[in-house]
């Protein structure tokens, strides 16, 4: 099991410090959780990982059930074992996987809308690569292309097996493209997913509600409250943020009012350096993202100044380091011109130093939020 507890609460705003104690070890919260999908952060090892200053990671159900399976994961004792990760450990459920295999990518978008967008998902309407049910959902794997159906029991069966200390609900994660219709149907279906969940787990692991609900106050509000009723050890924050990336702080403010005050809040799936802030005012504790890992494999790297393209030709004629403020072994090793050839080379390497890079910048960047809320300027 886990302990969350509260160590102080800004005068400023909802920000707050905590603890977060599990069986692998304690977290000071607010902090980023790095994506590990596949049991790995992506190009580097879970020691260089835990030199970047990462200290809880989240592995996705879903992939790691299509491979290598959740009983070759079992066999080797566990992910923590399976990954050689010390520290704590996430999975989530698969609900995120309803959204981007299908709404997601029938559509060709995110979590938050980019543009405005004249896409209507209406009550009833299918994904194209995937069904969704009163049951479950019933996935195409994209590894050998048999069926895979994962409802709530089949996904607490699948995270109990994996090892985790925290799970999450099955849920739907919805698109920003959902009438009112479609996601309060949907969020209802969530919510009776949600308690069969927590008939269906077995084991001592944590296990976290995800609230729903859409760009809509008032779902958004119902399902906070209903969620928050549930006997939970913390609570997910899911689902799209619109199309207006400046309304978030509004919608997070809509659920945590209803949300039990003593227990963690984890936002899914958000977490650009501008939206850090944000969010932590909010009061959100944990929050996972893509965007260290995602942007380092394309050649950007985050720094105090703004994000650096290694793309481009006239980074190979810059010798000095990628973040002249960065203390991490990157930036004291190498040069943006060394980098910036590994990258146009296609080298790998080139990959593994910006994902570092980033990962200790992100990780730095919260710690520095950290210390403000101590200060009192947050």
């Amino acid at each position: 099991m886990i302990s969350f507890h509260v160590l102080k609460k800004s005068k400023r705003s909802r920000a707050r410090l905590g603890i977060l104690k599990t069986p692998h070890g304690e977290v000071e919260t607010p902090t980023l959780v790095p994506v590990a999908t596949q049991a790995t952060i992506k190009a580097l090892t879970s020691k260089e990982a835990r030199e970047a200053k990462c200290k809880i990671l989240i592995a996705n159900t879903y992939h790691l059930h299509i491979r290598p399976g959740e009983a070759v994961v079992q066999r080797a004792g566990g992910l923590h074992t399976f990954m050689q990760w010390k520290g704590p450990l996430l999975t989530d459920s698969g609900g995120f996987q309803v959204f981007s295999l299908g709404f997601g990518k029938d559509l060709g978008m995110g979590k938050i809308l980019k543009t405005r967008s004249s896409a209507n998902i209406e009550l009833g309407q299918q994904p194209k690569l995937l069904k969704i049910t009163p049951h479950g959902v019933y996935f195409r794997s994209y590894v050998d292309g048999r069926t895979i159906f994962m409802g709530p029991k089949e996904s607490i069966r699948i995270q109990e097996a994996l090892g985790a200390d925290i799970m999450f609900t099955f849920d739907e994660c919805t698109s920003p493209a959902s009438n009112h219709e479609y996601t309060e149907k949907s969020m209802h279906v969530t919510h009776r997913w949600a308690k069969m969940c927590l008939e269906a787990k077995k084991t001592k692991q944590a296990l976290f509600g995800i609230v729903q609900g859409g760009k809509f106050r008032d779902l958004r509000k119902e399902s906070a409250r209903v969620i928050g009723g549930m006997n939970f050890d913390g609570f997910g924050i899911g689902g799209e943020f619109g199309d207006n990336k400046k309304k978030m702080a509004d919608m997070l403010e809509w659920v945590i009012e209803e949300l039990p005050e003593e227990k963690p809040r984890h936002l899914l799936g958000v977490g650009h350096p501008e939206d850090i802030p944000v969010v932590v005012k909010a009061g959100v504790d944990m929050f996972d993202c893509i965007v260290p890992t995602h942007y380092a494999r394309r050649g950007i790297a985050f720094t105090s100044s703004g994000r650096v393209d290694f793309k481009k030709p006239a980074m190979v004629k810059s010798h000095m380091r990628i973040d002249r403020n960065c203390k991490c072994m990157v930036c004291e090793t190498y040069s943006r011109s060394y980098i910036a050839h590994l990258i146009r080379a296609y080298e790998i390497t080139g990959i593994r130093l910006l994902t570092f890079h980033n990962l200790h910048y992100f990780n730095t960047l919260v710690e520095k939020v950290r210390e403000d809320i101590k200060k009192g300027t947050i």
